[in-house]
């Protein structure tokens, strides 16, 4: 019998990247899950509120409904196990469910800037790893393995408190190649592109009237793009665009990629988005320091995927003590 991989998918990109792992691990049987936990977050999860989270119902809905177009086998919350490996998009929490397996943890994208709280969480070790969002990737060392976008990102992991011998430059699959974004059949060209991030979903503090205002500053009467973060409250948002940039364009849907590929310039707040900004020579912009996003910058060289199964081969072939 072949062995068995169990992929924990999340938000769309954490979903695709593990798809496409998996299509060169095809030696051995595979099974899916959206993102889940156990405990008492299950049961604030069944209330509803976890919504804000990849654990709620309306991300792991969207995941469902990729796994089953897609016709990838579905096993929530791993119920079927023990598997021999499990690759997984976010370490920030763990399902005790896989700590007796071998764990391959995947870099999602970029990550969020060291606050307050990721002080709080990296000093005061009980806290959860959860409420330092992003930031605190890496930090479990519940894995066997950790793959990581560029060798910028080896080396502010391990600042953070990671262990070099376990972490392995990769690239990360849906970053690895943003020229493949220019061919594309998005209609519109030669436009200013907002991509807003869900901070306020997340209980972070934003002011969306300054960035629209900033917006609408930097476009300078260019035709102005605005596409919205899938996780955000899309009516509010649109509302509010309506209100302080009038005639812009809204997208709720649509791959913030391609629309990238096809502008003149590019705002974001916190978001991967930059990155393929960056790697067109678009006109970016960022909260993000430019210069640090550039030494973060996710290698470019289309093999992340076959980059990442090859460790995790590594992973489940090596002997066990």
């Amino acid at each position: 019998m072949p062995k068995r991989i169990l992929f924990i998918c999340g938000s769309m990109n954490q979903t695709t990247q593990m798809h496409q792992i998996a299509a060169s691990l095809g030696e051995y049987e595979h099974r899916f899950t959206p993102y889940y936990c156990d405990g008492i977050n299950e049961f604030f999860r069944r209330r509803g509120w976890l919504e804000f989270t990849i654990i709620g119902e309306k991300l792991a809905s969207r995941c469902r409904g990729y796994l089953d177009a897609h016709g990838l086998a579905i096993d929530y919350q791993g119920r079927n196990g023990p598997y021999d490996l499990v690759v997984t998009c976010s370490d920030v929490y763990v399902q005790r469910n896989i700590l007796r397996s071998r764990i391959v943890l995947v870099q999602e994208g970029i990550t969020d800037p060291e606050t307050i709280t990721f002080r709080m969480v990296t000093s005061l070790r009980f806290l959860p790893l959860w409420l330092a969002g992003t930031a605190a990737t890496g930090l479990s060392d519940a894995y066997h393995a950790f793959c990581v976008a560029s060798a910028g990102y080896r080396d502010l992991f391990v600042r953070r408190g990671a262990r070099t011998e376990k972490i392995t430059v990769t690239g990360i699959p849906n970053f690895d190649n943003c020229e493949r974004y220019r061919a594309n059949t998005f209609a519109l060209k030669h436009f200013v592109l907002v991509c807003t991030s869900p901070l306020r979903e997340v209980f972070r503090q934003e002011d969306r009237g300054a960035f629209i205002r900033r917006a609408v500053e930097i476009a300078a009467g260019r035709p102005l793009v605005f596409k919205l973060h899938p996780n955000e409250n899309a009516e509010r948002a649109t509302a509010e665009i309506g209100a302080l940039a009038p005639g812009a364009t809204v997208f709720t849907t649509g791959s913030a990629e391609e629309m990238i590929a096809n502008c003149d310039v590019l705002v974001t707040r916190f978001s991967s988005t930059a990155f393929v900004g960056i790697a067109l020579g678009k006109e970016t912009y960022s909260d993000y320091d430019m210069h640090d996003l550039r030494r973060l910058m996710p290698e470019q060289h289309g093999r992340a995927a076959a980059n990442i199964a090859a460790v995790c081969r590594r992973v489940i072939e090596e002997r066990q003590p």
